[in-house]
């Protein structure tokens, strides 16, 4: 058949000498079909070249086949990754993944969302800027369909969350600062409002615990998901007076990272030399400078693949649930004793 038009189920019906809805049953994989029934209307459809219209189906089954993931910014190398996982997971499946950027704002974030449910997603994976404002919650008790926070916790029971255990990597690199003889420590990390924030901090503080001194001086500096801030933060604290400086820092995320190695650079600082640095987040690039950036690290390709899970097993009726992730610190170049970088 080549007269130009689109090939319909009714041509795939003629072709296999069968009704319409028995092309209809086979398509939508109905189990009331006999196996040659099946066979025959998926050589009729195969020598047609006919492709089910997805709208189509998807207002019969009442199925989109499509996920959605709202998230903060999807041009930071830590969510690439996570939608590689998800991706991998989801198409296995036969789902599709519409990823929506936040751009950082609640708003446009909550506005996401909504267009997300007028577009019928089977279920909605969220990786917002902020996750305890009333109007996130408002906006996730109005979705109707499966929900998983990725990294993200809500006050909300019936929704799922993979989570990545950010307390036990960073205490164990706050204590290690603090073998090493630091007392003045200082962490700079992003928005205060978003779960991984909280927890660098918790677990800042828990390294911190065995020793009076370093917990009672210790800085925290928390503002935004933003280079700029994180330079302009750590200029401002490498600047001050002497006997207040920081000997040790942490830094907690990708952009707090970069903005605190610009800060360094801008200043003549060297890492491991005047200063000893942890930072949090194994970027590729950071593997390969030199001297070796000590690191808490995570898996967010991992997390993509398990919050996808999480996602479909929704979907099929599952019970919401949590799981949580490791982290892991790795001592390199940049943590120094005290003597050294003193």
């Amino acid at each position: 058949m080549d007269d130009g038009r689109p090939i319909t189920i009714h041509d795939v019906a003629k072709r296999a000498g069968v009704a319409v809805s028995s092309v209809s049953r086979v398509l939508s994989n109905h189990p009331d079909v006999s196996a040659r029934m099946r066979a025959r209307v998926e050589a009729a459809a195969k020598e047609l070249g006919y492709s089910p219209d997805p709208i189509a189906q998807s207002l019969r089954s009442g199925s989109s086949r499509l996920i959605g993931y709202v998230v903060r910014d999807f041009m930071t190398p830590f969510f690439s990754e996570v939608i590689e996982g998800l991706e991998k997971v989801l198409s296995a499946a036969g789902y599709t993944l519409l990823v929506m950027n936040g751009g950082g704002q609640p708003a446009q974030e909550i506005e996401r969302i909504a267009l997300l449910k007028q577009r019928r997603v089977d279920g909605l994976l969220l990786s917002t800027v902020v996750d305890s404002t009333p109007r996130l919650r408002k906006a996730v008790l109005a979705f109707d369909k499966p929900v998983v926070m990725i990294d993200r916790d809500i006050s909300r029971a019936d929704v799922g969350r993979t989570l990545f255990d950010h307390v036990s990597g960073v205490e164990e690199a706050t204590s290690d600062l603090v073998a090493l003889g630091h007392v003045r420590l200082a962490m700079i990390t992003g928005a205060p409002d978003v779960r991984p924030t909280r927890e660098r901090l918790k677990g800042f503080r828990k390294g911190l615990e065995g020793n009076a001194r370093a917990y009672r001086d210790r800085v925290e500096i928390a503002g935004a998901f933003s280079a700029s801030f994180s330079r302009a933060k750590t200029t401002e604290l490498l600047q001050g007076p002497t006997r207040r400086r920081p000997t040790a820092l942490l830094a907690g995320g990708v952009q707090a990272t970069i903005g605190v190695l610009e800060a360094l650079s801008d200043l003549g600082l060297r890492a491991g030399e005047d200063i000893s640095l942890v930072v949090v987040d194994d970027l590729p690039w950071l593997r390969i400078l030199r001297p070796k950036i000590s690191a808490v690290s995570r898996d967010p390709a991992a997390m993509g693949r398990v919050a996808g899970e999480l996602v479909l097993a929704q979907i099929g009726g599952a019970t919401p649930s949590t799981v949580t992730l490791p982290t892991r610190y790795e001592s390199r170049d940049t943590s120094q004793p005290l003597s050294v970088v003193k």
